[in-house]
């Protein structure tokens, strides 16, 4: 037994996984030519925890698929194995469906000697993920894969066939209930994900609030008023910078006709939108905006020294996360661009996954030194009064926005894009600026309560499968189900099946050379 492997029970025996299957393979490892219609070839891609998925898989032809199974036919039963990337996600084919494999280990089933459903179990094993670790099986840096010369050596821990079969069915039985629990959590889930949706839904149409709008109605500005007065500071800021570039060049306005070059922001166009409660109203994104402009194309990485810039994974679920950051190259070329303040909000502009587009997320605190932000974001600097890029982000996720942001994506070359120009019109819900406080403060309360239930289910999903490994270790140690002294052992079993393999080899060999003709020297007389 070596070194890494453990004590078995008695009956039992370690052996390698070329001892008990009927060979072990892999796929190709050329890229052959892609057809339309023709024979899915399944990748490590297209194996997913419930089974194959021919969904993705792209096809080729008949020819390349018979030279293809020449050393790697599929058949029902047997078991295959991602080999590059995630290392490991093993599948039972059970389907008859004909397809070929690329750079995927394949396990030909031998259930004289070992049950498919145990030994992909053993695969799913953290144990046996240890045990592969322990020999650096795995190779590569960048990429991960495992040699198939390392896929035939592999450990098996194999008890007699009959507690195979009973280990197998407790598995499964023990599974199922699991599998029960974890769907029920991802209902719940699912719910408060809905629910989530419906008071941001309540908020921006007034009804979280209703109640307290109508106790405090004589006390509410109306927001045309707050809309005014950002619109007024939107002009100042503008005013104030252009001030400072001309004094950067040493000139000196002679006149107010500079002023002429304000750019009125444009309001929203409200003809298919719904209905506000009395005292509130619509705001084009610009027109809630001072100044908006896209990020730095400059080249980032991990090891530079220069100041960190924002990207795509640092905008999480509405907020900044400053894990994981990148820095530019060259500082010298971010003066231009001004760093990021509080009341910015960042927007995901381009990427090759549309639902990212017009991701959100606030700048919520004032930086120690300068952070900047990349070319597929779009900065929006909001008219800081009070608490309205709080409200701003708080709503962005409703359906409405959202739907509106999507239908204005553009699509190119893989690529989906929204532009400054387009995000300038998007159409906001204005409330006065005491109802701005409440909303918050009513979202922030439910919201809490959701964010607290979704912690506990997803605490618990985890536990279920920290509980299935569990289950998994017990079985693989000889703990899960009791031994039977009348099964055959492990051993015996190996040996007897060995013994009847040699037998068969003997007997083909025999044949083979009885029906070979003889040449003229054997067919010779004896000489006196």
């Amino acid at each position: 037994m070596g070194e890494d492997l453990y004590e078995l029970p008695k009956g039992w025996v370690w052996v390698t996984s070329s001892e008990v299957c009927s060979s072990v393979r892999d796929g190709t490892h050329d890229t052959p030519k892609y057809v339309e219609q023709g024979i899915p070839l399944i990748t490590s891609k297209n194996l997913k925890e419930n089974g194959l998925d021919f969904s993705t898989a792209k096809n080729i032809s008949l020819e390349d698929h018979q030279n293809i199974s020449v050393r790697s036919e599929v058949d029902k039963g047997d078991i295959l194995f991602a080999m590059i990337g995630t290392i490991g996600n093993p599948v039972i084919v059970r389907t008859d469906k004909v397809f070929s494999i690329k750079n995927v280990g394949l396990f030909k089933k031998n259930e004289l000697v070992i049950n498919s459903y145990y030994l992909k179990y053993w695969l799913s094993c953290i144990v046996f993920q240890k045990l592969i670790e322990n020999k650096e099986f795995v190779k590569g840096t960048t990429q991960k894969f495992i040699p198939l010369g390392h896929l035939r050596i592999i450990d098996i821990p194999l008890p007699p066939l009959p507690e195979q079969h009973r280990i197998v069915a407790e598995i499964e039985e023990l599974f199922t209930q699991l599998d029960a629990g974890v769907e029920l959590l991802k209902k719940v889930k699912a719910k408060l994900k809905r629910y989530r949706q419906a008071v941001l839904k309540a908020a921006v149409e007034g009804n979280l609030t209703k109640e307290w709008r109508t106790a405090h109605q004589g006390e509410l500005e109306p927001a045309s008023v707050l809309l005014e007065c950002i619109l007024k500071q939107r002009r100042e800021k503008w005013e104030a910078e252009q001030l400072a570039k001309m004094q950067a060049q040493a000139k000196t306005p002679k006149d107010d006709s500079w002023k002429l070059k304000y750019k009125e922001a444009i309001a929203p166009d409200t003809s298919d939108l719904p209905d506000l409660p009395n005292g509130w109203c619509w705001a084009s994104l610009e027109e809630l905006s001072w100044d908006s402009r896209y990020g730095t194309s400059e080249k980032c990485d991990y090891n530079f020294s220069g100041s960190p810039v924002l990207r795509i994974p640092n905008i999480v679920d509405g907020s900044i996360v400053l894990d994981n950051l990148k820095y530019a190259a060259n500082d010298n070329k971010l003066d231009a661009i001004e760093p990021l303040a509080y009341g910015d909000l960042l927007i995901i502009r381009t990427n090759g996954s549309k639902e990212l587009i017009g991701r959100v997320a606030l700048v919520t605190q004032t930086y120690d030194y300068p952070y900047f932000f990349a070319s597929y974001l779009i900065r929006f600097r909001l008219i800081s009064i009070d608490i309205l890029p709080i409200l701003v982000n708080k709503i962005w996720n409703i359906f409405r926005i959202l739907t509106w942001i999507e239908t204005r994506t553009a699509t190119s070359a893989g690529q989906h894009n929204i532009s400054q120009t387009v995000l300038n019109k998007l159409p906001l819900e204005v409330p006065s600026l005491l109802e701005q406080k409440k909303i918050i403060e009513e979202i922030e309360r439910i919201v809490s309560v959701i964010d607290q239930l979704e912690k506990t289910i997803n605490i618990n999903i985890k536990r279920a499968e920290r509980l299935r490994q569990s289950i998994l270790k017990q079985a693989f140690t000889g703990q899960l189900v009791a031994q039977d002294p009348s099964d055959e052992p492990a051993e015996k079993l190996l040996e007897r099946i060995k013994a009847e393999k040699a037998k068969q080899v003997t007997t083909k060999t025999k044949k083979k050379t009885k029906s070979q003709p003889q040449s003229p020297t054997q067919l010779a007389l004896p000489l006196d």
